[in-house]
């Protein structure tokens, strides 16, 4: 019963791509529209299907779903493929998305990212929007034979376990283990091999965690840095709080993007689900 349902929600989702221009290096499904989320409430044929796309020529793709799905966008779309493509790639996190669509009786949102920027988010984390998301459950809809992106989206998983490691207590369980998404290539925690894990981590998150730590003035090596926090009790923090400085401030940039892509509309719609799932979730917790 769970590969038939794996199967045909496979089809189903393969069938929604043919909506789209076919020009696609990858596309994936997330959130709860894909994976079966906990409580007894969960609808999981009902949720919203959460798609990204990911093109070499977003100038080229948004004109052919401009043709083809005029609706989709918001007033931006009067502007054209090139006016989209810009606010896509300067603005946020370098996404474009349009919610609230209706496609085959299914609500869909869909984000475009381009091929270039995502690599870069996978390998730097820029971002670590999009390559946060893909350190998470996703399933995988199509995807073309790009070395780059293949490579930089398995650098992403290696850099979050390294990270996961980092941030884990010196003692923790199995469960723990699994959930920080760690593989332990150092068994005793040692200033030596959290120092060559830390050398190992995409560029902005060291930049962010030598910024951290590096008081103003300074301007020390990013490498003298980083061996300080390796000696740090509280490296595993220090981390975290580098995360932070990363997530923050793309999340706000592209949500507030999200009001002139999606619409203003639609933006207050797209928010009052969300609200309304977040309040639907602190109530089962609570009760």
């Amino acid at each position: 019963m769970a590969l038939q349902a794996l199967q045909s929600s496979g089809v189903a989702f393969r069938k929604i791509l043919s909506h789209f221009p076919e020009e696609l290096s990858l596309a994936f499904a997330y959130g709860s529209g894909v994976y079966r989320q906990a409580g007894p409430s969960a609808n999981q044929k009902n949720a919203m299907l959460d798609f990204v796309f990911t093109v070499d020529d977003p100038v080229a793709w948004h004109s052919k779903n401009l043709k083809k799905n005029w609706n989709h966008y918001s007033f931006l779309k009067v502007l054209g493929p090139k006016t989209i493509t810009i606010v896509q790639n300067n603005y946020g996190a370098g996404v474009y998305y349009n919610p609230l669509v209706v496609c085959d009786g299914r609500l869909v949102k869909y984000g475009v990212i381009s091929t270039s920027v995502l690599i870069e988010d996978l390998l730097n984390w820029n971002t670590l929007y999009i390559a946060g998301r893909l350190q998470k459950p996703v399933k995988i809809v199509a995807m073309n034979e790009n070395v780059s992106l293949r490579s930089a989206l398995d650098k992403n998983l290696k850099s979050a376990v390294t990270t996961a490691f980092l941030m884990l207590p010196e003692s923790f369980s199995e469960e723990d283990l699994f959930i920080e998404i760690a593989g332990l290539s150092y068994s005793d925690k040692s200033p030596e091999g959290q120092f060559t894990q830390l050398m190992t981590l995409p560029k902005t998150l060291q930049q962010q965690i030598n910024h951290i730590v590096d008081p103003p003035g300074r301007n020390r090596d990013v490498e003298e840095t980083l061996l300080q926090v390796a000696h740090d009790p509280d490296c595993g923090d220090v981390v975290r709080r580098g995360l932070s400085a990363i997530v923050r401030p793309s999340s706000m940039k592209q949500s507030i993007k999200g009001i002139f892509t999606g619409g203003v509309k639609k933006s207050v719609i797209y928010s009052s689900l969300k609200l309304q799932k977040m309040w639907k979730g602190w109530l089962r917790k609570t009760f």
